[in-house]
Order: structure tokens, then C-alpha cells, then sequence
């Protein structure tokens, strides 16, 4: 049960769209982050979305997750080799609405199928899941919600949602000047 607010701000495009790629939420690799541009080289309305990993060179665990989950997935578009780490890019053109939605913060109006994907990501038993289904399915929680927030349930209706839209400055992957060179003939 819900009983306070979520106050920080987390990285959406992690817990709402990278669900997606059908990575379960306690694999051994995690991204380092997750991003829906690249300053100056990929922008939000691209609808890709940017995962780094940590370069994980001779690790044979990582090389098979690699192949399965990054490299042969249907989502994916390149990987970039960095110094220190490896970018992936996914495009997210089959899911174009949800890309959209996300964006402009409406969670509740994201495709079923991605619901189930992000429902699948936290497994329905954590405490994680109950605020992802919360900002998924904000009506069942209006009540709550405007207890915790000391407001009236018809002022919270009229907003529509739970969670705040996505800071695009916070989900956007500066880069060096140096790798930035590096990526200029790749688009």
C-alpha cells in the first residue's frame, strides 16, 4: 500500500519505455542509464531510446546477455563503443504513440501492451510496481492520492495524472567533446 510520495525525480524513460525490451528488472545487467536523446546527435522526437552499459570486456555473462537481450533484440538499432562504456540504440518507431504519450506525461493513455511489459519488468508484487500502477492506471488512485496530497479528488481528476512528466534535460546523454567526434560519421 502507497503511503507517501514518491518525491524524487527518477529517470522515466528507465521505468516506463525501457521495459520494452523485454529485459527483466533483476538481470544481472543493469544499464548505467537510459536516455531518450544524445545532446547535439540524437533528439527525443527520433524516438530512440539511448541505454549505456558498462564495457564489460572478457565477461563471458555479459557477451551471452549482450547477444539475447541487447543485440538481437527487435527493437535494436546500433551499438557505439566508448572508452569507458557502450551505447546502445533502440528505435522506438513501433511503439510511436506510447513514445508521445510518455513525453508529454500522459502514463495512463500508454498502450496495453506496454503496460504489461512495464507490469512484467517490476513483477505485480513490489512495492515499485504499486507507484508504476498507480501513474499506469491514476483513477483507481485518485482517492489516495489526494489524501497524501491534502487536495480535493476533483482538482486531482482535472489534472489527469500521477507522475510528472519527463525532465527531456535529464533524460538527455551529454557526451565529451572527444566522443562526440567519434560519433559524427555514424549519422
Amino acid at each position: 500500500m502507497i503511503k507517501s510520495l514518491y518525491g524524487k525525480y527518477f529517470q522515466k524513460s528507465r521505468s516506463f519505455l525501457y521495459p520494452a525490451l523485454g529485459i527483466r528488472k533483476n538481470s544481472k545487467f543493469s544499464p548505467l542509464g537510459t536516455y531518450l536523446s544524445i545532446k547535439n546527435v540524437i533528439g527525443p522526437e527520433d524516438a530512440k531510446l539511448i541505454c549505456t552499459f558498462k564495457k564489460e570486456d572478457d565477461n563471458k555473462e555479459f557477451e551471452l546477455f549482450e547477444m539475447n537481450m541487447l543485440l538481437e533484440n527487435p527493437l535494436f538499432l546500433k551499438k557505439i563503443s566508448l572508452d569507458e562504456y557502450n551505447i546502445y540504440i533502440f528505435d522506438f518507431e513501433a511503439y510511436q504513440a506510447d513514445w508521445f504519450n510518455f513525453i508529454l506525461g500522459k502514463y495512463s493513455r500508454l498502450s496495453n501492451v506496454l503496460k504489461r511489459a512495464i507490469k512484467n519488468y517490476y513483477g505485480q508484487n513490489s512495492m515499485e510496481y504499486e507507484y508504476m500502477d498507480s501513474y499506469l492506471h491514476p483513477v483507481e488512485y485518485f482517492n489516495l492520492y489526494s489524501n497524501l496530497l491534502d487536495i480535493d479528488t476533483d482538482s486531482l481528476k482535472k489534472i489527469g495524472e500521477l507522475c510528472d512528466a519527463c525532465d527531456i534535460n535529464k533524460e538527455t546523454l551529454e557526451l565529451s567533446e572527444k566522443d562526440l567526434e567519434s560519433l559524427k560519421d555514424l549519422f
